[in-house]
């Protein structure tokens, strides 16, 4: 009887106290540690592998490094799918026998069903393990179809459930001052519907920024007919009254008399709710500009108010680069052409979280990073994925042979990027170079290409990618083999909801 109470509490002292902590407790923990921690803590006993591997869990850890929105956007679009696929079973079930029918309907019901909850950790591996994306042709040759004409060095953005389209450079030196807007809305594979809405303001221009905040776009700078830079600053809005009819306005914003110096080619992106960033480009008389400028905008984004940040170290001189936001604070610059016309493919982190505004140099060693001759490129795309990564595409290397590459930046796996309290450089360039990886691409072949435009929509599972300076046919007149292009082609992350 002794022996028994003896192993009985000798048992209970074998037994880690985490096992008596409550689940919710549990869950509160688990979400403070990187996924690779909690998949070694599902390790240790059943009980504690239910909860680390339970979807309710990984939802969580979804919105914490993917951000609610973009959960909430993928939850509604996966119930989308599964109402589309439950009225096509009934659908087809009714013209069947009514026995068959009835065992079909039940079991389109339970698979319905199943489906309205999304297997999050599966999920969470496939946006990690990325490795192929698929493209489909958008556009179409019926001459009847209305279309932006060719273009390059235009913008292209994502706003309330549409593509936005402006300005760039077009054949015979002609600046275009058309705004178009297509409905895009559930069906990210449908060929779109473009509508022209506006003209003429703001002027022609290409090469300037243009920037989702919130429901609104703001459009700063860019290179007018006549070379002569620009440094106007517009917010231009959408009002949709369904999918076919459909409003957009542009303004001129009043941001008193500071404003960063004319410029085109610089790039830019959103850091908060109401201020974007600017970086670089190309000044008056040809220069190149290393300067960074902020711009606050009130709520109703009529004012603003531009102030120049100064930091040391900060990105060299450049232009033709991009900028793309990875988190509620942090900007990744990337590549773009340098002083001496070199092409770049530098990379920098700039971080607006504390008071002191910073740049974060991110060293890596090239001959690390699989196929690095084809890296370092200028008036390439880098747009904002699922999972805080960056997608970037196209280009154009230093003796101008365009690409049709696609790569995944994907700055979590540097934990000092985000941890890092002071402007220092990371020195473990070894490991640094993990954080390039280059994909596959399935499906439609599309020119390879630079100076193109490409956005993604709210989840950041579908990439759009419109227009760019592509490979022609050299003609005797011509100086070079470059035409513009006007087609608009679809990247899916093909993502198994």
């Amino acid at each position: 009887m002794g022996e028994s109470k003896s192993s009985s509490s000798s048992n209970s002292s074998n037994v880690s106290p985490i096992t008596h902590i409550p689940r919710d407790h549990l869950f509160s923990i688990l979400l403070l540690l990187p996924t690779d921690s909690i998949l070694s803590f599902a390790m240790t006993c059943r009980r504690l592998r239910s909860i680390a591997t339970s979807d309710t869990l990984w939802e969580h850890i979804c919105r914490r490094d993917w951000g609610f929105s973009t959960v909430d956007v993928l939850k509604s679009s996966s119930s989308a799918l599964v109402s589309s696929s439950s009225s096509l079973s009934s659908s087809s079930s009714s013209s069947s026998s009514s026995s068959s029918s009835s065992s079909s309907s039940s079991s389109s019901c339970s698979s319905a069903e199943n489906s309205k909850h999304l297997a999050w950790m599966k999920l969470y591996k496939q946006v990690s393990q990325l490795g192929s994306v698929s493209c489909h042709s958008l556009s179409t040759s019926d001459g009847e179809v209305l279309s932006p004409h060719p273009r390059a060095s235009h913008s292209l953005n994502f706003v309330s459930d549409c593509l936005v389209l402006f300005g760039g450079g077009s054949e015979g030196g002609c600046h275009l001052d058309d705004t178009w807007v297509a409905y895009v809305g559930g069906d990210s594979q449908k060929m779109l519907k473009w509508q022209k809405v506006s003209t003429g303001i703001p002027s022609g221009r290409f090469g300037h920024s243009c920037i989702v905040i919130g429901d609104s776009l703001v459009l700063f700078g860019g290179i007018n007919d006549h070379g002569i830079r620009q440094n106007d600053t517009w917010v231009g809005q959408i009002e949709r009254y369904g999918t076919q009819n459909i409003r957009f306005s542009w303004r001129r914003v009043d941001v008193g008399p500071i404003v960063p110096p004319p410029r085109g080619a610089h790039a830019g992106c959103c850091v908060d709710s109401n201020r974007m960033v600017i970086n670089g480009g190309i000044g008056l008389d040809g220069l190149r500009l290393r300067d960074t400028w902020i711009l606050d905008l009130s709520e109703d984004h009529c004012f603003g108010m531009w102030h120049e940040i100064v930091t040391n170290p900060a990105p060299p001189a450049r232009s033709g680069h991009t900028m793309t936001c990875i988190g509620g604070t942090q900007t990744v610059l990337f590549g773009g052409r340098g002083m001496g016309y070199e092409v770049l493919n530098d990379l920098w982190v700039f971080d607006v979280s504390g008071s002191c505004l910073e740049w974060l140099q991110v060293l890596y060693e090239l001959r690390n990073v699989p196929e690095v001759v084809s890296l370092p490129r200028v008036g390439h795309s880098a747009t904002p994925l699922l999972g805080g990564r960056v997608l970037i595409y196209g280009g154009e290397d230093s003796y101008r042979h365009r690409k049709d590459d696609f790569w995944v930046l994907d700055l979590s796996r540097i934990p000092s990027v985000k941890s890092q309290s002071h402007p220092s450089i990371n020195i473990n360039t070894k490991r640094n170079s993990q954080m390039w990886k280059r994909l596959k691409a399935e499906g439609y072949k599309p020119e390879s290409r630079s100076f193109h435009r490409a956005c993604a929509d709210r989840s950041g599972r579908y990439l759009y990618v419109f227009g760019g300076m592509v490979d022609g046919l050299l003609h005797p007149a011509e100086s070079s083999g470059l035409r513009f292009n006007g087609e608009l082609f679809l990247v899916d992350l093909q993502l198994q909801l």
